[in-house]
């Protein structure tokens, strides 16, 4: 089986079935205008799965949407766990069609994460061991539904994190001085501005509305990293280890934020 590339992990909402809008809960808050539980239908979500305020999305009370990257699940759900049958024309589907679709954008990042490792030249020493899971990743996400929905992603997670963390380490560890280890640390509204965190691990770091303006991110691992409302503006994460499209939604920027490759600068920035 080849291996996966970046792009086969990206949103492809027009061969969805709009499973994020009615598959997963919110909450009335900050991020959304209005309560919904899971399996229920979103109020815009149109006949056609499409969103009929996506271009108002922020200014209509959902930046919660803006921030969400289902990395290619909804498509693979749509079209090949259930073979392009949607939920409406068969309402039989749909209970397990919204139970498969979060498991399956689990397995979808988890993806997203072994594809960058797999390109990073310096974690050579793990890439057989990661190309072997990817390939089983990939298998499982092909498998049928009660397949998938029998996964103990968890228990995956933590195996497969162990090679990313190798991969992490491999990368991180050609850089010269002492890095910063804040894994998991509580950096909610931080001061960090100018701060050197090249190679440092922000792994699971709370980050929330922290002052990374100047801040030197490159080579630094930011996997699981909560940057809802950081500010990065003018930061470099030039080579940043395993960030998504999501965390840089969630944060603030602009034209002088540096971003690592693949990745694009957020319109409301």
């Amino acid at each position: 089986m080849p291996l996966l590339r970046r792009a086969d992990l990206q949103s492809d909402c027009a061969s969805c079935f709009g499973l994020c809008c009615v598959a997963l809960p919110f909450a009335r808050s900050a991020d959304f205008a209005a309560d919904k539980p899971a399996g229920k239908p979103c109020g815009n979500l149109q006949a056609d799965f499409r969103c009929g305020i996506h271009a108002g999305l922020r200014e209509r009370g959902y930046p919660g949407c803006t921030v969400f990257d289902c990395f290619g699940a909804g498509q693979k759900v749509s079209q090949v766990t259930f073979g392009g049958t949607d939920w409406r024309s068969a309402p039989g589907t749909s209970e397990a069609m919204f139970a498969v679709f979060p498991v399956m954008r689990q397995l979808h990042e988890l993806l997203w994460y072994v594809t960058e490792a797999l390109g990073l030249a310096e974690a050579r020493p793990v890439h057989r061991d990661l190309r072997r899971a990817s390939g089983r990743i990939e298998e499982i996400t092909r498998g049928a539904a009660e397949e998938i929905l029998a996964v103990d992603v968890n228990a995956l997670r933590g195996e497969v994190n162990e090679l990313l963390l190798r991969a992490s380490e491999l990368v991180r560890g050609r850089l010269p001085g002492r890095r910063r280890n804040h894994r998991g640390a509580d950096l909610i509204g931080a001061r960090l501005a100018g701060a050197d965190l090249r190679g440092a691990s922000l792994r699971g770091a709370l980050l929330v509305a922290a002052d990374l303006k100047g801040a030197d991110l490159r080579s630094a691992d930011l996997i699981g990293a909560d940057l809802r409302d950081a500010d990065l503006t003018g930061a470099d994460l030039t080579d940043a280890l395993f960030v998504t499209q999501a965390q840089l939604n969630a944060a603030r920027g602009d034209a002088s934020t540096v971003l690592p490759a693949g990745l694009a600068r957020p319109g409301h920035w």
